[in-house]
């Protein structure tokens, strides 16, 4: 079976699922690769540790696509458009992979959005456009429409989005039952499911790659201020401290070293990352060698302590 295609073999007819002998004879020249699912398990959490370097609350959805949380990193649309072109850069450079992003104001409008200019595609849904950017679309496009549900909904003249939306959602319910409902709601961009972690973060980090390889102390050293900031003060707002600091160096050959320091208190305050981070740098680069990237992160991560609360910075 094809377990995936290139946009170049949808070409010639060619989709997921079809029988591998189907393939061949619809693109004899095409070039067949056996799958390696080991490999793209290593790519998918490389992935979402360039997700989580971004974003607080990281869902994921497959093994090539996840839900991330904005509504505390950006504040209006035209950020939210800087921080995707970023992330998508990121994921370019770090895995030579080309990504679509889709931002809206919920899950579904998000994942539609983000379906719409594959393979390297960027799509904003501010809240006032939604119904304008659903109406138009088929009723495939809502989740939970499948073949038979589709055949059903055509039967009784529905077949874009604008047409389930303006039918009774009484008459939907009757005749699909709660699927009626739930497709009445998506109809009308309504989708009220909050992005869940799954899983406790076990790091939090940031990291940066250079428009073009650095040599120069001073530029490694700034944007590690810059960095280390920023975990602090995502250590603070979620109420946490880290053990461990991690350094992570990329060169221009794309050669990755880690480096890591492990403390015996836990801290979260931004200076004493920033000090830990560059006493790594400065003992473990080598300085005859332009730097590509440089990520810093904190591991091993612990609750404040409530009855030992530190005092609030004034910063």
């Amino acid at each position: 079976m094809v377990a995936a295609c290139s946009y170049e073999a949808r070409t010639f007819g060619i989709h997921s699922a079809m029988p591998i002998s189907r393939a061949f004879q619809l693109c004899p020249k095409g070039i067949y690769l056996r799958p390696d699912f080991k490999k793209y398990t290593q790519v998918s959490r490389d992935i979402r540790t360039i997700f989580r370097s971004f974003a607080d609350l990281v869902e994921p959805l497959s093994i090539d696509e996840a839900f991330l949380d904005m509504s505390q990193e950006v504040s209006d649309g035209e950020a939210a458009v800087k921080v995707a072109q970023s992330l998508k850069s990121t994921i370019l450079q770090d895995q030579q992979l080309t990504s679509s992003i889709g931002i809206a104001p919920n899950k579904f409008v998000a994942k539609i959005a983000s379906d719409l200019k594959k393979p390297d595609g960027l799509t904003l849904v501010l809240s006032h456009q939604v119904q304008n950017f659903l109406d138009p679309l088929p009723i495939s496009r809502l989740w939970g429409v499948g073949p038979k549900t589709e055949t059903r909904l055509s039967q009784i003249g529905i077949k874009t989005i604008l047409q389930l939306r303006h039918y009774q959602k009484d008459v939907l319910v009757r005749r699909l039952g709660k699927m009626g409902a739930h497709l009445w709601n998506l109809s009308n961009g309504v989708d009220n499911r909050p992005v869940m972690e799954g899983r406790d973060a076990k790091s939090i980090g940031h990291e940066h790659t250079f428009p073009e390889d650095v040599w120069d102390n001073e530029t490694l050293e700034q944007t590690l201020v810059r960095l280390t900031a920023s975990i602090s003060q995502r250590l603070s707002k979620k109420g946490l401290s880290g053990k461990t600091i991690t350094l992570k160096l990329r060169y221009s050959d794309f050669t990755t070293i880690t480096r890591q320091t492990t403390l015996r208190e836990a801290l979260e305050d931004e200076s004493d990352i920033y000090q830990l981070a560059r006493k790594l740098l400065r003992k473990f680069r080598d300085p005859k060698r332009k730097i590509r990237l440089i990520g810093v992160s904190a591991s091993s991560l612990q609750s404040e302590n409530e009855s030992a609360r530190r005092q609030m910075r004034l910063f």
